[in-house]
This record gives C-alpha cells, structure tokens and sequence, in this order.
C-alpha cells in the first residue's frame, strides 16, 4: 500500500524445483465484516490479527475494469490510520497509481490506460510473514508477497517477489496502516539483516524464518 510502504528492491530469486514443508504455517483470522470499498475489516486485537489486517492491506487484483487507481484508492481509504489520510496524501496515491499502472501496462505489452483485455490481470497476494515487534497497540513485521500477471488469456503468467516493512496501530476497532508504526519499524531493523526473498517450498524459506500463510476458506 503506497500510502506508508517501505518496499525494498525486490532480490533476483528462481523458485527450486522440490518442495520442502515449511516449518511454521498459520490460517489468519478473517475480519468481522467488510466496509463500503468491499474491503474485509475489524481484525482481531491480537498479533495474528494486525498481520492479517496488514496482509488485507497488501493484497490487490486488478483485471477487467478495476485498475491500479481503483485498487490502491480503496486500500487507501480501508486501511490507512486516520490520521496518516488527508486529500493530499489520497492525491498522491491517485498519481502514484496512475503512473504505475502505465509502466505495468507497457511492461505487459499493453496499452496504457485501457481496461485489461480478457484474461488479463495484475495480482499481490502476501505469502508469508516475520514479526518485528508487537504490542497490544502496535505490530510490526515483514511481509513477503508474491506478484503475478498475465497479458491475456493465452499469455504466460509471470512472477516476482517482494519484501516490505510495514506497522499496523489499533484504532478504535481495527488495525491500520500507519507511518508511525512503520518508522518504528524501520529503526527497529535499522543495521540488521533483511530476510532473504525465498518461497514457501524453498528449504531456505524455513532458515530464512517466515511464516507460511495459509489461505482461509
């Protein structure tokens, strides 16, 4: 999520071919409900919660005629903490997304602008975690996601990964996103060893220390 993300250059990593368990999987609770963007919402006050409500915030699909601006704006405004939104700060995330989704366009072959031809589609799903610190009212982890897209019905799908820091405070009833939480964060990190990008599967994934997510049903 644009609004208070901390991305760190995504590292050259090929999936190996044999799968090995990872050691450490976890079901996140889902939210009690889902708000007027359709987002889920009202996470658990508990760790497991902020990071799914954190992962919430970092899961996007864009195909058809939902596009980067319609999918960043509304994890914008269903997650952000209150006081981290402002117009301005939504202005930013509207141009932020507008420019990405060209670049995304062209590097898909696409034209930039125009809805996704069938088929097509640009998707963040977050794989895993690591907790940085936690508290009753602040949670901070890294999250690895995994991003995929498409051109077409025919295309090939391609894939990438990613790492990102992130923290969630409580507010009111729910976890949000917020940059406070996020510097806390960083200077909790600050001077220490990134994770390495490695998938569930990967024997490095488990040494690496993430946590699988396992998908709710």
């Amino acid at each position: 999520m644009s609004a208070s993300a901390d991305p760190t250059p995504s590292e050259s990593y090929a999936q190996p071919e044999d799968w090995t368990d990872p050691q450490r999987w976890v079901a996140l609770p889902r939210g009690k409900r889902s708000d007027e963007h359709g987002s889920e919402v009202e996470f658990p006050r508990t760790t497991e919660g902020a990071v799914a409500a954190l992962t919430a915030s970092n899961n996007s699909t864009v195909e058809g005629s939902t596009s980067h601006v319609d999918e960043q704006l509304r994890l914008y405004y269903s997650y952000v903490a209150k006081e981290d939104q402002s117009e301005a700060a939504a202005e930013r995330v509207e141009l932020g997304s507008i420019d990405n989704g060209k670049v995304i366009a062209r590097d898909m072959g696409l034209k930039p602008g125009a809805p996704m031809p069938p088929g097509a589609y640009v998707r963040s799903l977050v794989i895993g975690y690591q907790v940085i610190e936690q508290s009753q009212d602040e949670v901070s982890v890294w999250l690895l996601s995994r991003v995929t897209q498409k051109a077409g019905e025919t295309a090939e799908e391609k894939g990438s990964y990613a790492r990102l820091r992130f923290g969630a405070k409580w507010e009111g009833t729910d976890w949000k996103l917020s940059v406070k939480a996020t510097r806390h964060a960083q200077e909790a990190t600050a001077g220490k060893p990134e994770p390495k990008i490695v998938a569930p599967g990967d024997t490095a994934f488990n040494a690496a220390g993430w946590t699988a997510i396992r998908q709710a049903s």
